[in-house]
């Protein structure tokens, strides 16, 4: 997958996203009955939310909390109990509906003989694709997804990572306006985390509406705009990523550098002016940055020997 920034993710949030909703879900209660037709498992408990055309919109939550039901619901594959679900204004049944709507599931069912082209080729096919605009699209989606090389080896081949590329090559093999994203960056390691990131950035600032699900809630924080937390199948919190996580109680102010002195002083005219002592630490990266950090210095030091990986463009800049 080819990079798109070498600024840090937390700070581009595509602001262009519209209020046009492309999910609209009004009080969706999903019962699972037994065989007698008796309530067995309320597993959504009347939540309401939209997401709006042109954002990144994370649903978390607990295992057993309500996510993957409302995604089969988002998705047509399951009816409500009660409460409504429309997508792009339809039914998620519909036809028209679902071309326009690109799924990865969190365990990728990939046919194991076939190759990573031949994948991609098959579901090109399910969605009535002719032979020109398939084969445009696989080169392209293969070599952002970083598996051109890789393109003519059977799947069955692959890592977990690997496979989890194709998958997502898979979801956009129909230029898909909404994206469901159960769990993308499962089995990738940190340069591919990052690398999916880039690239479901890249989708949102392409006007694609993404919906994800994500047990790496840093992942989450760095891409959403706005998140869902279910628990039990209700919403217990929902709103803007950067509102829902400030603390509006605390300030924090940076200095580039100061000196024992400059630090001793300031701290006494601080607690002359609101009789308490704050706390003073040093501003950190997270682990992520870090990590990316020195890979990129590494290959710099052993590039003119190095045989191994070839390492993205945006990380030889960073």
């Amino acid at each position: 997958m080819n990079g798109q920034s070498n600024e840090p993710l937390a700070s581009s949030g595509n602001e262009s996203v519209s209020e046009s909703p492309v999910i609209e879900v009004a009080g969706l209660v999903k019962v699972f009955r037994d065989f007698w037709r008796r309530p067995k498992v309320r597993a959504v408990n009347g939540i309401s939310l939209d997401v709006c055309s042109g954002e990144i919109f994370g649903l978390l939550g607990p295992n057993g909390s309500g996510k993957s039901t409302t995604i089969k619901s988002l998705l047509g594959l399951l009816s409500p109990t009660a409460g409504s679900v429309r997508v792009f204004g339809l039914s998620p049944r519909d036809v028209m509906t679902k071309r326009d709507i690109g799924y990865l599931p969190e365990e990728s069912y990939l046919y194991r003989h076939l190759t990573a082209r031949e994948t991609l080729d098959f579901y090109g096919q399910l969605f009535g694709l002719d032979r020109y605009t398939r084969r445009k699209r696989i080169e392209e989606l293969l070599e952002m997804v970083g598996l051109t090389e890789s393109a003519d080896r059977p799947v069955g081949e692959f890592s977990k990572g690997m496979a989890r590329r194709v998958g997502l090559a898979q979801a956009l093999i129909n230029d898909p306006r909404l994206i469901v994203l159960d769990e993308p960056t499962s089995g990738l390691d940190p340069i591919g985390c990052r690398q999916v990131k880039d690239l479901m950035l890249t989708l949102c600032r392409g006007g694609k509406t993404i919906l994800l699900t994500s047990h790496l809630l840093a992942d989450v924080e760095d891409v959403c705009n706005r998140i869902a937390i279910l628990y039990r199948g209700n919403i217990i919190a929902q709103g803007r990523v950067g509102d829902l996580l400030r603390e509006s109680e605390k300030v924090r102010v940076t200095f580039s550098s100061l000196s024992t002195g400059q630090m001793e002083e300031l701290l006494a005219a601080i607690r002359d002016k609101t009789g308490d002592t704050p706390d003073v630490d040093h501003p950190a990266m997270d682990l992520e940055r870090f990590f990316l950090d020195v890979i990129a210095r590494a290959h710099g030091e052993r590039r003119d020997t190095d045989t191994g990986p070839r390492l993205p463009d945006y990380l030889k800049a960073h």
